[in-house]
């Protein structure tokens, strides 16, 4: 937005609070442009870097049985005319699905029990989220009797933090900014889709056991915020070899009635960034991608297996594992500034390069690379069996509080007292991060005196003027938004905090609501695992693995539950790079967090009754929300045409490798979410006349759904259904494209058709 918008946007903020979400959108959340591309050579990183590996313990001959359930259900929402949630991107409205997006859900309970078991949900979303939650609880409530052991303390939403998927579901102000408001339709299909999930985990439910391993992914992370990282005291930072954690944990599920493996769960911190700011197709982003891999692998010999991919410590981790280069301007071609990822002093030519950054694609192939980096992680752990560790101990436990981090105080180790702020953004948020560049004169590494332009402070100060004890509180951040302070028409950002921990066994899962950078990730972990030995007598201390104990094993899952940002440490936040300006409640949030999870750590003990303070409860509005969304008014087909009528059709033939596509006659694709089916389809040609058999559809990567409006007026518009086919593994053979759709007349009716390429064939 150009500075006069921006003094007229001042001037009139007052008068509509439209003119907020366009003024809060154009400074703080800038758009992310395209950028000029070096061709691609070929080659692939070379990043191998030694990691220390997690110890798990004392491996033993099996584990004891739990109760046991995996499901996974369709959570894909509107996939045009809804902006993505992630890079906060004007620009990035949806226009088609490549892959559908899922929610996985994982039950672990105690056989004996039925009120000792939790479910860890991983939804292929920006996040987890309050409203979200609070939507799913309600609705086990609805399910009756049979889900009354589902609750508060016992459900953990966790998303994978993906970029390329529909947004508008937040409960809070600010990240519903650049989506113009809340959308039911967007959030009815996460919290719907997460119930079914849940659903058939619960159903599905049987005695059996579990064990976990890890391997060294050396290749699919990097650290993006390397100059924040070595602020941490090298007496921290010699414990590790590696900026990012490199390890993949993973937790095998097997049914004890035939010895049958239902699931796998794994956990592995690096961003959900690959496909790009300028993508607007839908996807499930490189953990996506890995469970697709995973469960197609199973699916012939094990029907119904689910692979969850969770996210970890995943704050200042990239999946753009080249690095971040200039990639235009006076400083094109060579990398960024070190210390503030500028480009001859501005930040949007500074991008962080995927494997197969050459390519023109959106991040499609980087994105699948990373992902399938992730799957043959995960498959490694998993062949290896034998070294893997049975989870051990008829423990089953949860644990949940709010906590208000508007003005927590708290003992540090050393026994001076320190608090926490209500949430504010700093400057350097509106800077962005390599994976997704900010605008204008934001930099990252900005702390003190902001040194952007007076203008900011103006446009600040006209949502919430901070006010000296909050400065001071969140020193040394310039505060652009004090959003914790923000409460008209309802609350901007979250002061109150989810505290949750989940165990099994050993196992220990902190549920972590903000994006824990590496090091906050380590020193959580460490905490956790160094409390267990006086919290839970029953297990051993960290790294005893005598023959009467068990060495805890502690994972971090996030972003779960709400969305809290970052949770940098507090030499981190110093520097004020993108993760210490978006740590929301100061420079303690870290030891804040680590403070109560410690303190609560005993609710996990064996013997253990009752639950923490419950603490107070957050707001929720979904019922207040604002929507700016327009809907779908009317479909209508071009003259003399029908929806579903091929406007461009399909070659005769192709070759293996080759692009096969179909442009038909289309409607809006928000009239029918087409949950649990899907929009295109590849069907291949059977022996006998007119016998046709579905063989690509919604899930599969290679088949991309593109949807265009051609006429706002008209209500016309067409769909592009595109097969890439790969270059090996697909049968010769004669095919076609099928597309499904639904049309809105004006009375509101919707009807459904359907549109069929020619036939073509493939490698005969």
């Amino acid at each position: 937005m150009a500075l006069k918008s921006v003094a007229i946007a001042v001037a009139t903020a007052g008068v509509a609070l439209f003119v907020f979400f366009q003024l809060i959108a154009a400074f703080g959340l800038p758009e992310l442009e395209l950028w000029t591309w070096k061709p691609w050579t070929g080659a692939h990183p070379d990043v191998a870097v030694d990691e220390q590996q997690e110890t798990l313990g004392e491996r033993q001959s099996a584990g004891d049985e739990y109760l046991l359930g995996v499901g996974r259900a369709d959570i894909t929402g509107p996939v045009a005319e809804v902006n993505f949630a992630g890079y906060a991107n004007l620009s990035q409205i949806g226009s088609g699905l490549r892959q559908r997006t899922y929610a996985r859900s994982f039950i672990i309970g105690d056989t004996q029990n039925t009120n000792d078991r939790f479910i860890y949900l991983v939804l292929d979303a920006q996040s987890g989220d309050t409203a979200v939650r609070h939507g799913i609880l309600q609705g086990l409530q609805n399910l009756g009797a049979d889900y009354a052991m589902y609750g508060e303390q016992n459900v953990a939403v966790v998303g994978t933090h993906q970029h390329s998927g529909p947004g508008a579901w937040f409960n809070y102000l600010l990240p519903q900014v650049t989506s113009l408001g809340f959308d039911p339709q967007s959030y009815q299909a996460l919290v719907d889709g997460a119930l079914l999930a849940i659903q058939r985990a619960h159903e599905s439910l049987e005695s059996g056991t579990l064990s976990v391993g890890t391997t060294n992914i050396e290749d699919a992370n990097i650290s993006r915020s390397l100059w924040a990282y070595l602020q941490n005291p090298a007496s921290q930072r010699v414990q590790y070899t590696d900026s990012v954690d490199k390890t993949m944990t993973l937790l095998k599920f097997t049914r004890a009635s035939d010895g049958q493996d239902i699931g796998v769960l794994s956990w592995f911190a690096v961003h959900g960034t690959s496909m790009l700011g300028n993508n607007t197709i839908v996807t499930g982003d490189n953990k996506g991608v890995a469970a697709y891999l995973f469960e197609r692998a199973m699916n012939d010999t094990h029907p119904g297996f689910v692979a969850g991919f969770s996210q970890a410590n995943v704050g200042d981790t990239s999946p753009n594992v080249d690095g971040a280069y200039c990639e235009y301007g006076a400083q094109a071609g060579q990398a960024c500034d070190f210390e503030t990822s500028l480009c001859a002093g501005v930040s949007e030519p500074c991008h962080g390069r995927g494997p197969y950054w050459g390519l023109n694609d959106y991040g499609k192939a980087s994105c699948y690379e990373i992902g399938t980096r992730q799957f043959l992680g995960a498959q490694t752990i998993y062949n290896n069996s034998g070294a893997m560790t049975p989870i051990t101990g008829s423990v089953v436990k949860a644990l949940h509080s709010y906590a208000d981090f508007s003005n927590y105080t708290f003992p540090l180790a050393n026994g001076s007292l320190a608090r926490t702020c209500p949430a504010a953004l700093g400057y350097s948020f509106a800077a962005g991060t390599t994976d997704g560049p900010g605008a204008f004169d934001f930099k990252q590494n900005n702390s003190g005196t902001p040194d952007a332009s007076p203008v900011w402070a103006v446009v600040s100060g006209l949502l919430h003027e901070p006010g000296p004890e909050q400065v001071a509180c969140q020193a040394p951040k310039p505060i652009l938004l004090d959003i914790g302070e923000t409460t008209l028409p309802y609350a901007w950002g979250p002061n109150i905090v989810d505290i949750q921990m989940l165990r099994v066994g050993q196992l220990l899962v902190v549920v972590s609501p903000g994006e824990a950078t590496t090091m906050s990730g380590r020193r959580w972990r460490n905490a956790i695992a160094n409390a267990s030995a006086a919290a839970l007598p029953d297990l051993g201390a960290a790294g005893d693995n005598s023959s009467s104990s068990q060495s805890p094993i502690v994972v971090l899952g996030a972003p779960a539950n709400s969305y809290t940002h970052y949770i940098a440490t507090e030499y981190e936040y110093q520097v004020q790079r993108y993760e210490g300006a978006s740590t929301l409640y100061g420079a303690n949030t870290l030891n804040a967090y680590i403070h109560l999870s410690t303190q609560y750590l005993p609710f996990l003990a064996a013997n253990a009754t009752g639950q923490p303070p419950a603490g107070p409860a957050p707001p929720l509005n979904t019922n207040n929300s604002l929507d700016f969304i327009a809907g779908v008014i009317v479909d209508n087909p071009p003259i003399f045409k029908s929806f579903g009528d091929v406007q461009t059709d399909t070659n005769a033939s192709y070759a293996l490798g080759d692009v096969a596509n179909a442009t038909f006659v289309g409607a809006d694709p928000r009239n029918n979410l087409r949950l649990e089916g899907t929009f295109a389809a590849v069907e291949m040609a059977g022996s006998g006349s007119g016998s046709w058999t579905t063989v690509l559809d919604d899930k599969d990567w290679e088949l991309v759904y593109e949807w265009t409006r051609t006429s706002e007026v008209l209500g016309t518009s067409q769909v592009t259904i595109s097969w890439e086919i790969p270059s090996a593994g697909t049968a010769p053979g004669t095919y076609r494209l099928h597309y499904y759709g639904d049309a809105k007349s004006l009375g509101g009716t919707i009807t459904p058709f359907e549109g069929v390429s020619s036939s073509f064939t493939v490698g005969t």
